[in-house]
C-alpha cells in the first residue's frame, strides 16, 4: 500500500514551529528520553559535514538565524560587562568621596595651627651683631644680617636665572607644587644612590623660610604643601621670587641676595656679574660649605657647576658660562675670618654693655685682621712642626697694646675642632712667668735691686725643697743672673722676703683676679691664671707702670648710629713706682738677651719671661717691647706632659715670629722702663771671660759707681751709694710665708762682695 505524502506547509509556519521544537528538544529532551542524556550524533565524513552545512545554511533562513544568534551573544557580554562596570563606578566613586574626605581630614588638622600668613613682610628675625676691625673693616656678622629690599627689577637677570637653574626650572609653570620636578628628583636620588636633588619648588622653601620649621617631619610638608598653595594665590610669580631672593639665607649670617653680595663681594645685589650670580646661588645648597670667605675653591668650584647647570637650562650659552668662569669676581671677598675666638670673647661682653636688644648692633673692637693672621699663622706652624715631634698638641696667643686693647687672640690651633678659648678660659700653671710679681713684691718692701748679690743654693721651706731646672746651683749670683736663669731658690728667697700674702697683693694689683694661694710655692707659679690676664698684668711693665683691663671693645653702636655703649677709663692707675719699674724691667731684658727667653730675642730693645710648670705640662712666653704685648702659652688639653718643652723653646719662638712680623715697619723704640742707662746686661759668663781677674764683681761695681771693686761703692739705678757690708741689701724687715720676720735668706755669701 503506497503511504500518501503529506501537503507541504508554508515556510512560516515551519519557522514558528521551529523555535519551539528546539525548546523542546533542548529543554525537555532528558524527558523525552525518559532522563537519558541525548546519543551524540554519529561523526560524519567531510562531504556530509559539508552538504549538510550547505543545507542547513542554505537559502534566507539559515542566515536569518545566523544573525540572531550573533547578536544575541553580543548583548550577552554586554549584559555581564554591565554588570561588573556598573559596581566599580559605584565602588570607585565611594572610595574617592571617603579619599577626599580623608585629605580634608589631614588639611585641617595640619592647618589648623598654620602661623599667620598676612604679615609676610614682617616675618620676624634675630637681631644681628657686626664686629669692625680696628680699622673700620667688617670682621664678621653674628645672627641674622639683612641687606637693601630688592625686586626682580633691580637684579641682573643673571642672578634669578641663576637661583630657578638650580632650585626650580619649572618655576613660572606650576602653581606651587611640581609633582613633575619631585618625579625627576626622585629618579635622580635613586640613581645616584644618596639624596643629590631636592623636591621642593622655591614657592615651598618660601614658605618654609617664612614660616616653618626646618623639621623634617610629616606635618611640616603638608602645612609647606598648604602654605605654598596659599602664597601662589595671593601673589604674582615675580613677587614670590622676589620674597624668595630677599629672605633665603646665604651663609656667613646674611639673609636675602643684597647682604650676600656685600658681604661677599662689598658690592650691592644689583651689581653683581653673571660668575658672582652663580656664586651666590651655589650657596643655597650648602651655605657653610661653599661659603667663598671660608672656602674660596669649594666656592669656586660650586660656582662652575650652578654656571653649567644654568647652559642646560638655557639660560646662558656655553660661550657666555666659559667666559664668565674665566672673568670671576670683581669683587674683594674676604680673605677668611680668624679671628673667631677672639669673636666669641667679645660678644661675651656685648650684653654685659647694653643688655639685650632687639636692634642690629654694630661693634667697634681693637682686633687688628693683619696681626691676627699672622698670630694663627705662626701659632699653627710651630705645632705642626715642633709641636707634634715634642708632644704638644695646643697653644694660645694673645697680643695686645701697652695700654690693653687686644689686637689678636688665638685661643687653640683649630677652632673647628674645639671652641674652647684656652687664652681667656683655660686656667694654667705660669711657672716662672709669675716671678715678676715675687720680686718687685721683695723690691716693694726692701731696698734690693738687680745688682743685689744673693747665693743660689738648695733651700727647704717646711720640708718642700724645690730644686732648679736640670739640678744646678750657681752659687752666689746678682739678683739679675738669677731672674734671667730663672732660679728657683732665688725666687723662693724672694717671695721670703716680702711675704706670701703681699705678692698676692701685687700681682692682683696688676690685674691678676684668679684665686693665688698664699704659700711658699706661689714664687713658682703654681697657683693658676688665665694667659689673658697674665699678658694684660705685664702690659703695666710696658706703659710706663699703669695697671691695664685688656678689652676688646672701643664702642657699640645701634642701626640708627646710636652710641650705646663707649670705653672709658685707663686703666687702674700707676701700680709700680718709676725705679720699681725700672728694676723690674732690667731684669726682663736681661731674660730676653742671654737668658732663659734669649730664643724670643728681637732686632730692637724687649723684655720678658720664660715659664715652666712642674713636669713640663705648661710652658709659657709672656713679654713686651714698646709698641706691642704677647703672651704665648703650649700644652695639652689633658695636662700630659710634653716632651721637654720650656718656655725658652717654642713659646718664645712662636712669641718672636709674631712679634717679628707684627712690628715690621714700626721704628724701634726703647722700653718705657728703662729710661737711664743700667748695668751690663751680658751674660755675666762672657763677662767674667772677657775681663780676666777682676771678673764680674768688679765690672759690676764700676759700672754703676765708678772705680774698681776696691773702692768699696755700689750703686743702683736712683739709690744713693751704700757701704760694703753684710746687710747694705738685705731688707730692714723680711717675712716669712706667714708673716713671721726672716732674714736667713739674703746675702749669705762673703761680707761685702
Amino acid at each position: 500500500m503506497s503511504r500518501k505524502t503529506p501537503p507541504r506547509r508554508p515556510a512560516s509556519d515551519r519557522k514558528r514551529q521551529r523555535a519551539p521544537n528546539r525548546a523542546r528538544d533542548g529543554g525537555g529532551s532528558r524527558a523525552s528520553n525518559g532522563g537519558q542524556k541525548p546519543k551524540p550524533e554519529a561523526p560524519r565524513a567531510p562531504h556530509e559535514r559539508t552538504a549538510a552545512n550547505g543545507k542547513q545554511g542554505g537559502g534566507n533562513g539559515g542566515g536569518r538565524r545566523r544573525s540572531t544568534s550573533r547578536r544575541a551573544r553580543k548583548t550577552a557580554r554586554k549584559a555581564r560587562r554591565r554588570s561588573w562596570l556598573r559596581p566599580l563606578a559605584i565602588w570607585s566613586l565611594v572610595l574617592a568621596i571617603w579619599l577626599g574626605v580623608i585629605a580634608g581630614g589631614v588639611i585641617v588638622y595640619y592647618a589648623h595651627d598654620l602661623p599667620e600668613i598676612d604679615q609676610v613682610a614682617e616675618a620676624s628675625r634675630k637681631p644681628s651683631v657686626t664686629l669692625l676691625a680696628a680699622n673700620g673693616a667688617t670682621l664678621a656678622t653674628y645672627g641674622d644680617l639683612y641687606g637693601d629690599q630688592v625686586s626682580l627689577a633691580d637684579l641682573p637677570k643673571t642672578l634669578p636665572q641663576a637661583v630657578m637653574a638650580v632650585e626650580d626650572r619649572r618655576f613660572y609653570y606650576h602653581p606651587g607644587l611640581d609633582p613633575l620636578g619631585l618625579a625627576r628628583a626622585m629618579v635622580a636620588n635613586l640613581q645616584a644612590g644618596h639624596i643629590v636633588q631636592g623636591g621642593s619648588t622655591i614657592t615651598q622653601q618660601l614658605a618654609k623660610n617664612l614660616f616653618l620649621t626646618p623639621k623634617q617631619t610629616i606635618k611640616r610638608k603638608v602645612q609647606e604643601a598648604i602654605l605654598a598653595v596659599w602664597l601662589e594665590w595671593k601673589f604674582t610669580k615675580d613677587e614670590i621670587l622676589s620674597l624668595y631672593l630677599n629672605r633665603v639665607y646665604l651663609g656667613a649670617g646674611t639673609y636675602g641676595v643684597d647682604a650676600a653680595a656685600r658681604r661677599y663681594f662689598n658690592k650691592p645685589a644689583r651689581a653683581v656679574n653673571l660668575y658672582e650670580s652663580a656664586m651666590l646661588a651655589g650657596l643655597l645648597k650648602a651655605p657653610s660649605r661653599y661659603n667663598p670667605a671660608a672656602d674660596r675653591r669649594a666656592a669656586h668650584a660650586r660656582a662652575l657647576t650652578v654656571l653649567q647647570d644654568m647652559v642646560e637650562a638655557g639660560f646662558v650659552t656655553q660661550a657666555e658660562a666659559k667666559q664668565a668662569a674665566r672673568e670671576r669676581s670683581s669683587g674683594t671677598p674676604s680673605n677668611g675670618w680668624h679671628g673667631r675666638y677672639f669673636a666669641d670673647w667679645v660678644l661675651g661682653e656685648v650684653r654685659d654693655y647694653v643688655g639685650y636688644h632687639d636692634r642690629d648692633l654694630r661693634v667697634h673692637t681693637t682686633l687688628d685682621p693683619r696681626v691676627q693672621r699672622i698670630a694663627n699663622t705662626q701659632l699653627r706652624r710651630a705645632l705642626e712642626h715642633s709641636g707634634e715631634r715634642q708632644d704638644a698638641s695646643q697653644a694660645a696667643l694673645v697680643t695686645m697694646t701697652p695700654n690693653g686693647a687686644v689686637r689678636a687672640m688665638v685661643g687653640g690651633k683649630d677652632y673647628v675642632q674645639s671652641q674652647f678659648n684656652r687664652a681667656t678660659q683655660a686656667q694654667r700653671q705660669p711657672g716662672s712667668a709669675f716671678k715678676p710679681f715675687v720680686y718687685l713684691a721683695a723690691m716693694r718692701n726692701s731696698r734690693i735691686a738687680p745688682d743685689t748679690r744673693v747665693v743660689d743654693e738648695p733651700i727647704s721651706v717646711d720640708g718642700w725643697s724645690p730644686d732648679n731646672y736640670a739640678g744646678r746651683y750657681y752659687g752666689e749670683v746678682t739678683l739679675r743672673e738669677a731672674f734671667a736663669r730663672s732660679l728657683n731658690s732665688v725666687a723662693v728667697k724672694m717671695l721670703r722676703t716680702a711675704g706670701a700674702g703681699d705678692v698676692v697683693e701685687t700681682a692682683q694689683r696688676f690685674g691678676i683676679t684668679s684665686n693665688l694661694k698664699a704659700q711658699p710655692s706661689l714664687a713658682l707659679g703654681t697657683s693658676e691664671v688665665t694667659l689673658l690676664e697674665l699678658t694684660g698684668a705685664y702690659a703695666a711693665f710696658a706703659n710706663g707702670g699703669r695697671g691695664v683691663f685688656p678689652y676688646g671693645i672701643e664702642r657699640i653702636v645701634d642701626s640708627e648710629g646710636r652710641v650705646l655703649y663707649r670705653r672709658s677709663g685707663q686703666g687702674t692707675g700707676r701700680v709700680i713706682s718709676k725705679d720699681n719699674l725700672h728694676r723690674v724691667t732690667d731684669l726682663m731684658r736681661a731674660n730676653v738677651e742671654w737668658g732663659t727667653g734669649k730664643a724670643a730675642a728681637l732686632d730692637r730693645p724687649a723684655a720678658g719671661k720664660t715659664g715652666t710648670s712642674q713636669g713640663f705640662r705648661d710652658a709659657w712666653f709672656v713679654g713686651f717691647t714698646a709698641d706691642l704685648v704677647t703672651g704665648v702659652w703650649t700644652g695639652n688639653d689633658d695636662g700630659h706632659p710634653m716632651d721637654r718643652v720650656t718656655g725658652g723653646s717654642l713659646p718664645a719662638v712662636i712669641w718672636r715670629e709674631t712679634m717679628a712680623r707684627a712690628l715690621e715697619g714700626v721704628p724701634a723704640k726703647p722700653l718705657p722702663g728703662l729710661t737711664v742707662q743700667i748695668a751690663d746686661r751680658r751674660d755675666p759668663n762672657e763677662l767674667q771671660e772677657s775681663e780676666g781677674d777682676e771678673g764680674l764683681i768688679g765690672r759690676i761695681i764700676r759700672s754703676l759707681g765708678g772705680g774698681s771693686a776696691s773702692n768699696g761703692q755700689k750703686q743702683s739705678g736712683n739709690a744713693p751709694a751704700q757701704k760694703k757690708n753684710a746687710g747694705e741689701y738685705a731688707p730692714r724687715v723680711e717675712r716669712d710665708a706667714s708673716g713671721n720676720t726672716d732674714n736667713r735668706f739674703l746675702n749669705r755669701g762673703r761680707p761685702g762682695e
